[in-house]
C-alpha cells in the first residue's frame, strides 16, 4: 500500500535549507520514495492560513519505506539542522479512502 509523507515547514532560520535541499532527496530515493512536490508556493484556499514556508509531498511504496527514511541514521544530521531552523510537522498517510466510495483507492 502506497504511503505519502507530507512535510509542513515554517522556516525560522534558512541556514539549513541549501544543504538539506541538495542532499535529502538522495535519502528519499534510497528508501524508494520520490518527491511529488517541494514548494514554497503555498496558498490557503479554505480555513485559517498556517505560517507555512514550504510543503513537501513524497510518495513511498509503503509506510515502512517512509518510516525507514525518517529513521535513517544518515538523515539524522539533516533532521537536527531542520529542527533547529524551523517548526516542522511530518504526517504520513496511506492511499486509502475512509468512506470506501472511490473505486481506485483501497477502502480505509
Amino acid at each position: 500500500m502506497k504511503a505519502f509523507l507530507i512535510a509542513d515547514i515554517k522556516v525560522t532560520d534558512d541556514k539549513w535549507v541549501p544543504e538539506y535541499a541538495t542532499s535529502v532527496h538522495d535519502l528519499v530515493h534510497k528508501h524508494g520514495g520520490k518527491y511529488l512536490s517541494r514548494s514554497g508556493n503555498v496558498k490557503t484556499l479554505e480555513g485559517t492560513p498556517l505560517e507555512t514556508s514550504l510543503i513537501a509531498i513524497m510518495a513511498f511504496p509503503s509506510a515502512k519505506h517512509a518510516e525507514a527514511f525518517v529513521a535513517d541514521p544518515a538523515y539524522a544530521p539533516y533532521v537536527a539542522a531542520r529542527r533547529a531552523g524551523s517548526e516542522s510537522r511530518f504526517q504520513l498517510i496511506d492511499d486509502t479512502d475512509l468512506a470506501g466510495t472511490i473505486s481506485y483507492l483501497n477502502k480505509g
